[in-house]
């Protein structure tokens, strides 16, 4: 019998008991052994079915040799760090969907597993139940990744879903999520970007193998976004999305960021709606390869948190290691990046074309909205200063 345990009995916490228990047989025939929760830490004690497996003392599963993996469900950097840390220390493999840990500690963590021998693994970290890490680090691993993009958050993407569906607005649009349980009572993180954020630093670390700081990485969420905007991009053969990018620059530098993004309809990341995410990684032997799927909630997310626990426990010897350098010089501003750009200006025209020269007019109702050509993010600052911005939103290009 396998023995592990568990932190945190949130939604993540109380899936990845369900399905080591529900998917029993399957997990025994691949491990040969049964796999067990022996131990879960909770903050508070609450009657339920796992009563019984409840601690709210640490130290009880760092000091149990029979505890092989830990589960680090708890969130945040204050105590799921700590815990983390000390289960390393022990000995014990770690596995987790943290993704706010992952982005500001996974570096000095992945070192700490590395020098105790045992394994850090957060797979469920970016795309919940759908498997990127793991491709992108295995799978594409005979490739330079050049830019890796993505819908990295199914509140934001379910949120502009029902603007473009039913015309509702943004504020309309994030009550309806709240009720269906998809956006917290404060959604910040969600549609602010900081969620988004965080996964693109986890891409970035991986696929060009130095550090992002988080602080450094611009994030952009869609709580300003017009529906005005998103009516003249659908009528335009464009949809909104959020995503989140990390590019590898021509000189050898590398940017982030996370921003709403005008995509052309035939992209197939433009007709990812509702709670789904996508992930495309772009590697110079194999193009683009895209991952698609529910990106968060109980059972996929806990899955994917399953399935490392089952690779710790497989590895022998160890797994390949994964990991990148603590150096972050080379990182870049993104708006040193070019691409074509929505506006929407208080003007005309021809106020248009004497600040930008030659664009694509999209709409022209007592404002006009249009595209310019490609162009770097400072050269649109520059020039959008002559005008009267409405709103300004880049394009996938």
């Amino acid at each position: 019998m396998i023995q592990i345990a568990v932190m945190g009995l949130g939604t993540v916490g109380t899936g990845v008991v369900k399905v080591v228990a529900e998917n029993a047989r399957q997990i025994e025939h691949k491990l040969g052994e049964a796999l067990q929760v022996k131990t879960i830490l909770v903050r508070r004690f609450k009657d339920g079915p796992y009563r019984q497996l409840m601690t709210d003392d640490f130290q009880k599963i760092e000091e149990d040799d029979a505890i092989r993996v830990v589960v680090e469900t708890i969130g945040g950097v204050g105590a799921a760090y700590e815990y983390t840390k000390r289960a390393l220390l022990a000995g014990k493999h770690v596995v987790t969907a943290n993704k706010q840990l992952v982005a500001e500690r996974g570096c000095e963590l992945l070192e700490l597993a590395k020098k105790k021998n045992v394994s850090y693994l957060f797979e469920a970290s970016v795309g919940g139940g759908i498997p990127v890490l793991h491709p992108l680090t295995q799978c594409m691993a005979a490739n330079r990744i050049d830019e890796i993009y993505g819908i990295l958050n199914g509140t934001t993407n379910y949120i502009l879903t029902r603007m473009v569906r039913t015309g509702a607005f943004f504020s309309d649009a994030l009550r309806e999520a709240q009720a269906k349980g998809y956006a917290e009572a404060d959604p910040t993180a969600d549609v602010e970007g900081i969620d988004a954020g965080r996964k693109t630093c986890i891409l970035a670390d991986l696929a060009f193998g130095h550090q992002v700081d988080p602080a450094a990485v611009p994030m952009e969420g869609i709580s300003k976004l017009s529906l005005r905007d998103v009516k003249i991009a659908q009528r335009a053969g464009y949809r909104v999305k959020l995503l989140g990018r990390a590019v590898r620059l021509p000189g050898g530098g590398r940017t982030a960021y996370v921003a709403p993004h005008l995509i052309a309809e035939e992209n197939p990341m433009a007709n990812v709606e509702d709670v789904f995410n996508a992930v495309m990684i772009r590697g110079n032997a194999t193009g683009d390869v895209m991952f698609y799927g529910r990106g968060a909630g109980e059972l996929p997310t806990a899955s994917a948190c399953v399935a490392d626990v089952m690779e710790c426990l497989q590895a022998s010897p160890r797994r390949e290691e994964i990991g990148w350098s603590a150096e972050s010089d080379g990182f870049e501003n993104p708006l040193e990046l070019h691409t074509r750009y929505y506006f929407r200006i208080e003007g005309s025209l021809t106020d248009a074309a004497m600040a930008f020269g030659q664009v694509e007019v999209l709409s022209e109702d007592g404002e006009t909205a249009f595209l310019t050509d490609r162009i770097s993010g400072e050269d649109a600052r520059a020039q959008s200063r002559f005008l009267n911005v409405l709103s300004c939103i880049r394009v996938l290009a």
